[in-house]
């Protein structure tokens, strides 16, 4: 429609020829060729920028209301959320968003599950990258061939021979002996010590099930913390088969502190235990088999079992284990094997280290592709457990603080919320450092302790690398350094940290062998033999 305006102008003036509006775009052209159309042109940019901003405004409004729903969907154990009025979302108020800001640090984040499949999974559609997994599969024919032509070289026949797998796996049906109680322990303990918690009844008979309870847990405590120690010193377990001990010790105990620690607060907050129920024992049970480390009554689910999956990924990681034992056997027994024997220098130990890098680094692939992907996968799509995501894409990290979170997210949800979140909640939500620190401490600590179980000596290589080394590198090497040359420091310090492992332990381990104890003292037991060993 036409402004009543125009239409009284129209009549006072006549009706337009086409000459005239010609001549009036003509003007109108003329006039835009001058000065004015650059004014225009910064006035169109203008508007355009302030039509982006508000638009930025409106989608960083409706993310961190999206946000803001999906937080307080999981609500805190015993508290609320602090939340944002929807009217503020638009016109966000600075006082409030910095107290948001200031409140986030302390807020219980859970872990969300939701079905996805793991990284390598979707990599390995891509041509180009399957091309590198055949490129490691090649590298391991090298090996059998290798090792196929020296036999038949030195020996006249063609064998191949697992004489370090067969004794890295020595006494395995030993380990698994004590798996069982173990696990039976694990199974029945926590969940009727929570059991006795949960049973509504009066206030001295529900103190009475506590203690009770407590006592449970500590009898289970001692049994998965002295048992497997004990069976390891007794039968002198070798490497693989502590590893399988040691490991299960481990993930035990994390399961079974994961379970109490989301259901125990439910209960202590009912008032005497009314209105609480324990979860359900198949629930437990599931947990205790499905790849992660915090407990939930439901995890999301996959409609079906892939068994040609399940064989993949367990083949795959037999082969990593055949892996490891040709690059022990051919790039490390035959450098270490005899250099307790020489007299100690720098030069060698710097050229052990060097030589160790390499082996070093494909003994760290080769641990995480065959547990944290295909052993983990494998269980998870036997128990249709759809949240793969075990790692992220640790390769790419430019710092060593986004390489302790992506390298190993099963363990380190655990780490975040027990150890991290409950240190904000237990020291202030402003003791950032300390909570940091405790999660550095307790891993260090765990980690040494898995090695000192494996490989049947304390050498505090991990923990120092861990503490001195890591926990510096993690506060200097942080996420705002990003492009291709911290990414090479990165796998620079990756390379040189797992030689230095290599090394230190290899002849650790034979000079324990060289040079047994006469007296087993304590200072003799902690101190490293390959430091005096020379025979």
């Amino acid at each position: 429609m036409v402004p009543r305006a125009a239409r009284l102008q129209r009549r006072r003036t006549g009706p337009r020829t086409e000459q005239q509006d010609a001549a009036s775009g003509g003007r109108t052209a003329e006039v835009l060729r001058g000065p004015d159309l650059v004014q225009w042109i910064q006035h169109m940019e203008a508007v355009k920028t302030q039509l982006l901003e508000q638009a930025q405004r409106q989608l960083l409004g409706l993310l961190d209301q999206a946000m803001s729903e999906a937080i307080q969907s999981y609500p805190p154990l015993g508290r609320p959320l602090p939340t944002i009025p929807p009217d503020s979302l638009n016109n966000p108020d600075p006082e409030q968003l910095s107290q948001f800001r200031t409140q986030e640090p302390s807020l219980r984040k859970r872990k969300v599950f939701i079905i996805r499949k793991s990284l390598l999974d979707e990599l390995m559609e891509v041509q180009h990258f399957r091309t590198i997994y055949h490129m490691f599969i090649a590298g391991l024919c090298v090996f059998i061939i290798s090792t196929l032509a020296i036999d038949f070289i030195d020996e006249g026949r063609l064998m191949l021979e697992f004489d370090l797998l067969i004794f890295s796996f020595g006494q395995l049906p030993m380990a698994l002996m004590t798996w069982v109680p173990m696990f039976l322990c694990t199974l029945l303990v926590p969940y009727q010590a929570l059991w006795l918690w949960a049973r509504p009844q009066a206030r001295g008979a529900w103190t009475l099930g506590v203690g009770l309870g407590c006592m449970l847990l500590a009898a289970h405590i001692a049994v998965l913390g002295i048992l497997p120690v004990h069976v390891a010193a007794k039968y002198q377990l070798p490497p693989a088969s502590s590893c399988v001990l040691v490991f299960e010790q481990v993930r035990l105990l994390m399961k079974s502190y994961s379970f109490l620690r989301e259901a125990v607060p439910d209960i202590l907050h009912a008032r005497g235990g009314e209105g609480v129920r324990a979860p359900s024992f198949s629930s437990y049970l599931y947990f205790l088999f499905c790849p992660t480390l915090i407990y939930r009554e439901t995890y999301p689910r996959t409609p079906n079992i892939r068994w040609n999956y399940v064989a993949k990924n367990f083949a795959q990681a037999l082969g990593c284990v055949l892996y490891a034992c040709f690059i022990m056997g051919r790039l490390c027994v035959p450098v270490f094997a005899n250099m307790s024997r020489e007299p100690f220098s720098t030069r060698a130990l710097v050229l052990s280290v060097m030589h160790a890098t390499l082996p070093g680094i494909f003994m760290l692939l080769l641990i995480f592709f065959a547990f944290l992907h295909c052993w983990l996968n494998a269980f998870a799509e036997m128990l249709r457990f759809g949240d793969r995501m075990f790692y992220r894409d640790w390769w790419n990290s430019t710092s060593f603080s986004n390489y302790y979170r992506t390298w190993n997210v099963v363990v380190h949800d655990w780490l975040y919320s027990y150890v991290y979140q409950d240190g904000l909640w237990l020291l202030g939500g402003q003791a950032r450092g300390a909570a940091m620190l405790g999660v550095f401490l307790v891993s260090a600590v765990v980690h040494e302790y898995i090695f000192c179980f494996v490989l049947g000596f304390f050498y505090p290589v991990m923990m120092i690398l861990f503490l001195v080394i890591g926990g510096p590198m993690n506060f200097m090497m942080h996420d705002r350094h990003t492009g291709p040359a911290w990414n090479v420091l990165m796998w620079t310090m990756l390379f040189l940290g797992q030689g230095i492992q290599v090394s230190l332990y290899c002849q650790e381990w034979y000079a324990r062998r060289h040079c047994p104890l006469s007296q087993t003292t304590f200072w003799e037991l902690v101190t490293p033999r390959s430091w005096s060993c020379h025979t």
